[in-house]
């Protein structure tokens, strides 16, 4: 890893916190996670301090939680500007539950199509109408062919959109299949941004999963470098194999290996985009 990285600002556009023993999961959960799964506020903090991260969007698991908030709140509020939020709500949330939550740090609400399905969001255009007009955004997940099927709904509103995870293409089907080609068409509407991230949910090979990296490369060419965001996906939900860290950053610096291009993935625009501060930035 070059250790130049550990200096340059960073935004972690992509990470959960899970702390049961002050915040229990919902008795009704469909999954709990635990052991090397946790990420408590505390242990997120440490992480961030190590690697020199200075701010990170938090975004609420389904996991544990379900559509509790209060984990990401307390640790935003308790937070001394490091932290923004990605909600999980429910469709039918109203106009003043999305501004209480603007009001405590929450900049959009999680999509888990990869969890719900594509039916569960068919009643959510007057969700995404609230979103615009807050000018808060629509962060979704979604995997193989499925954003083909969310396309219509996102199109018809003028929500700004985070598109979680490059994606999760199915790497065999290469670049051309109509789910990818559709998020590249998002691209060109420049009122949507993605993650590069999350490469070991959709790779078929180890670190650095090099057969990820045309997607990566079709990504940044059709969004833009400056509507591209860098996370590294922490704690690691359900993750097939070993995550670190570090070499994450690792895989940073191998996808992005200019220095200019690294600061606007990792810093210009998540920062301006979130509207991250300086107070927290100089600490």
């Amino acid at each position: 890893m070059d250790a130049a990285i550990l200096s340059e600002p960073k935004v972690d556009c992509h990470v959960h916190v899970l702390d049961p023993a002050r915040f229990p999961y919902q008795p009704n959960t469909h999954y709990a996670p635990a052991g090397q799964e946790m990420g408590t506020p505390a242990q997120l903090r440490n992480v961030m301090a190590t690697y020199g991260t200075r701010h990170a969007l938090l975004v609420g698991p389904n996991s544990g939680y379900g559509l509790d908030n209060a984990c990401m709140l307390d640790t935003i509020e308790h937070g001394e500007g490091r932290f923004k939020g990605i909600a999980v709500v429910s469709n039918d949330v109203s106009l003043d539950e999305l501004r209480t939550l603007q009001r405590r740090g929450v900049v959009g609400v999680a999509w888990n199509v990869t969890y719900y399905g594509v039916d569960h969001y068919r009643d959510a255009g007057p969700l995404l109408e609230k979103l615009a007009a807050l000018d808060m955004f629509v962060d979704i997940q979604v995997e193989d062919e499925q954003l083909v099927a969310m396309m219509p709904v996102l199109a018809r509103s003028d929500a700004r959109v985070l598109v979680d995870h490059c994606g999760r293409p199915t790497i065999e089907r290469g670049l051309d299949p109509p789910g990818f080609r559709a998020l590249l068409e998002l691209g060109g509407t420049r009122r949507a941004f993605v993650k590069l991230s999350g490469l070991v949910k959709f790779s078929r090979i180890p670190s650095p999963h090099r057969d990820a990296w045309p997607f990566v490369t079709a990504l940044m060419d059709a969004f833009g470098v400056e509507r591209c965001l860098w996370a590294s996906d922490w704690p690691y939900l359900r993750a097939p194999t070993r995550v670190d860290y570090g070499v994450q950053l690792d895989l940073a610096c191998a996808l992005f290996p200019d220095a200019s291009q690294r600061r606007a993935v990792m810093w210009d625009t998540p920062r301006a985009l979130f509207g991250f501060g300086e107070r927290a930035a100089e600490r």
